[in-house]
C-alpha cells in the first residue's frame, strides 16, 4: 500500500503527462506482479463492490474525533470529498501497518460478509496504522469510490513504455472483459488471448478551424458540407463478426455502447467506418451533457438506455472487406459508405446528412442557424480529399458558429503549476440566482500574463477564506466567459454545465450587479 500511496500522491501532485507516465512506470518496475494486476484493475474501473456503508465510516470517525456533526458537514462541504475529509479529521496514526496492495484488496473483499462490529474493528485498526495519504486511499477503496485522474490513453502510454508492447494491443487487452482470478499481469499486457489485428483502428483524419473566407476555397461544388456534431468521434470496426468502438483519444469504448454494438452486428460485411456517437430522442439530437451521462460506466442501467438512446451518424468509410480505402477520394468513399448502410438499414445508424446549398452565401445562412439542431456549425470537406492521418491544412475545415457568452464574477481562485505556480490562474465564476451567487464554470485560459498578475494581486489583497490551495475572493471582478454549449446538469450547483468554458475578456466596465442571471442563462438550453 505504501508504494501505491506514493504513486497516487505523485499523480495528484503534477499536471504534466510525462511526470504521470514516469510515476506509473516506476511503480510497475518495482511492484509485485499481483499488485501490478490490482493496479490495472483499479485504474480501469474494475474495483470491487463497496464493503462498508459510508454513513458508518462517518459515524465511526465522529466517535473517534468527538466533532459535532455540523462541523463535519462544514468540513465536508469545504473539502468536497468524503474520503479525504475523513482522513483529515482523524488523529495521527499510532501504529504502522505494512501490507501489500493485494493483501489490502483481499481483506476488503472479505470484509463485505462480516458484521458491522467486525467491520468497525477492522476499519479503526486500519485508520490507526496508516498515514494521511494511505488512509485517504483506504477510505476511497472501502467506500467504493476509488477514481484517479488518469485517462486510459495515459495509462496505455505508461504500460507501453514499461513493457514495449504496442499500445493498440494493450488497449484491446486490458480494456476488455477480464477477471482478476483468471489472469496474470504478464499474460494480460502481452495480449496472449487476443488478435490485435482485428481491433486495430486507423489514425483519425482531423480538421483545422476555417481561417479564411469561404470564397477563397474555390468552387462551392467541389466541397461536401455536413453538420458538425458535438458528440464522441469514433471509429466503428467490424472484422470477422467482432465489433470494436474506438474514441478519437484512441480509447476502446465498446462496452459503453451495447446498443451500438448490436446495431453494427446487423450491418453485413467487414468494415471500418468513421462517425459520431450522439444521443438521439424523438428524432432530435440532444446536447453533449446528455451523452456525458452515459460515459465511463461499468454497466448501463436499463432506464438510462431507454432515456438516453445513442445513435451513430456515420460520414466516412476507411476499410471495406479488409481493403484500405483511405487513398480513394472522398466522393468515392461516400458512395461506398452509402451503399453499405442502405444495403443493411439499421435504426441506430444514420448517414450524416449532406447540407445542400448552391452558394457559399446560402451555406453561411445554414451555418448561422445550426444550433437549432444542436450542431456546432458545419464541416467542409474537399470532394477529392484522401483520408489522411492527423491534420492537413486545405482538405477538411471546421466552420463553427460563434461561441455563446455570459458575464460572470470571479469568486474562487487557485494557483497554477509550472512557471505559473506563483500566480492565481485557475478561476471559478458565478452568476446571480435571485439574491445569491451560484458557481457556473471554471476556466483556466484567456488572460494575458499581465492580466494574470493583476488578478493575482487582487486575490492576495481580497481573499476572504482559505480552503487548502483555494481562495475565496470578494465578488468584484467581472469576466466574459465563452462556451460551445450548455445543458442541464445535476452535478453542478447551478443546475447547468457549460461546454469548453474559457475567458474572452476582463469586463472592467461592468460591476457584479450587471452579471447574468441564472434563469436567463437556462433559456439558452435547447
Amino acid at each position: 500500500m505504501k508504494d501505491f500511496a506514493q504513486l497516487i500522491n505523485a499523480l495528484d501532485s503534477t499536471n504534466k503527462t510525462t511526470a504521470k507516465v514516469e510515476a506509473m512506470v516506476y511503480y510497475l518496475q518495482t511492484a509485485e506482479a499481483n499488485d501490478k494486476l490490482w493496479f490495472l484493475a483499479l485504474f480501469t474501473g474494475k474495483r470491487p463492490k463497496r464493503p462498508v456503508n459510508t454513513n458508518l465510516l462517518k459515524q465511526w470517525a465522529l466517535e473517534i474525533t468527538q466533532l459535532p456533526e455540523w462541523l463535519f458537514i462544514e468540513s465536508y462541504s469545504s473539502v468536497g470529498d468524503l474520503g479525504e475529509t475523513l482522513s483529515l479529521i482523524l488523529p495521527n496514526a499510532e501504529n504502522e501497518i505494512d501490507k501489500s496492495l493485494t493483501q489490502w484488496m483481499t481483506e476488503l473483499i472479505a470484509l463485505k460478509d462480516q458484521t458491522d462490529e467486525e467491520k468497525k474493528k477492522y476499519v479503526l485498526e486500519s485508520w490507526n496504522g496508516l498515514n494521511h495519504v494511505e488512509r485517504f486511499i483506504f477510505n476511497k477503496l472501502i467506500g467504493g469510490s476509488f477514481r484517479i485522474g488518469v485517462s486510459k490513453k495515459l495509462l496505455i502510454n505508461a504500460l507501453a513504455k514499461f513493457s514495449g508492447v504496442d499500445g493498440n494491443i494493450l488497449m484491446h487487452s486490458i480494456m476488455g472483459k477480464w477477471k482478476m482470478e483468471e489472469e496474470n499481469f504478464d499474460d494480460l499486457i502481452q495480449g496472449t488471448n487476443i488478435n490485435p489485428d482485428e481491433s486495430k483502428p486507423y489514425p483519425f483524419c482531423l480538421a483545422y478551424p476555417l481561417e479564411k473566407e469561404t470564397q477563397d476555397l474555390g468552387d462551392r461544388k467541389n466541397w461536401l458540407a455536413e453538420f458538425k456534431w458535438d458528440g464522441i468521434r469514433g471509429q466503428f470496426i467490424k472484422r470477422n463478426d467482432e465489433i470494436f468502438i474506438w474514441s478519437r483519444g484512441e480509447e476502446l469504448v465498446t462496452e459503453q455502447f451495447p446498443e451500438i454494438v448490436s446495431a453494427l452486428k446487423e450491418v453485413e460485411g467487414n468494415f471500418a467506418i468513421d462517425g459520431e456517437i450522439l444521443v438521439v430522442k424523438d428524432d432530435k439530437v440532444l446536447n453533449f451533457n446528455e451523452l456525458q451521462k452515459r460515459l465511463n460506466r461499468k454497466t448501463i442501467p436499463k432506464k438510462m438506455l431507454e432515456e438516453l438512446p445513442v445513435h451513430i451518424f456515420v460520414y466516412d468509410i476507411l476499410e471495406l472487406e479488409f481493403e484500405d480505402l483511405r487513398e480513394k477520394p472522398l466522393s468515392e468513399r461516400r458512395l461506398l459508405l452509402e451503399n453499405l448502410i442502405k444495403n443493411s438499414p439499421v435504426e441506430r445508424i444514420r448517414i450524416s446528412e449532406i447540407v445542400h446549398a448552391e452558394t457559399w452565401e446560402d451555406l453561411a445562412d445554414v451555418r448561422e442557424n445550426s444550433r437549432d439542431n444542436n450542431s456546432e456549425g458545419l464541416m467542409l470537406k474537399e470532394l477529392n480529399s484522401h483520408y489522411h492521418a492527423g491534420r492537413k491544412k486545405g482538405d477538411w475545415w471546421k466552420w463553427k458558429v460563434s461561441p455563446l457568452t455570459i458575464d460572470a464574477v470571479l469568486i474562487y481562485a487557485q494557483k497554477g503549476s509550472g512557471r505559473r505556480s506563483n500566480y492565481y490562474t485557475d478561476y471559478t465564476f458565478a452568476v446571480k440566482n435571485e439574491d445569491k451567487l451560484v458557481t457556473i464554470a471554471k476556466a483556466y485560459s484567456g488572460l494575458t500574463d499581465k492580466e494574470i498578475m493583476e488578478v493575482s494581486k487582487f486575490v492576495n489583497k481580497n481573499a476572504i477564506e482559505k480552503f487548502g490551495p483555494v481562495r475565496t475572493v470578494k465578488p468584484e471582478l467581472v469576466f466574459e466567459i465563452a462556451f460551445e454549449g450548455i445543458g442541464f446538469s445535476s452535478r453542478h450547483k447551478s443546475g447547468v454545465a457549460l461546454r469548453f468554458p474559457r475567458i474572452v475578456r476582463w469586463r472592467r466596465d461592468k460591476t457584479v450587479e450587471e452579471i447574468d442571471e441564472l434563469e436567463e442563462i437556462k433559456k439558452l438550453i435547447t
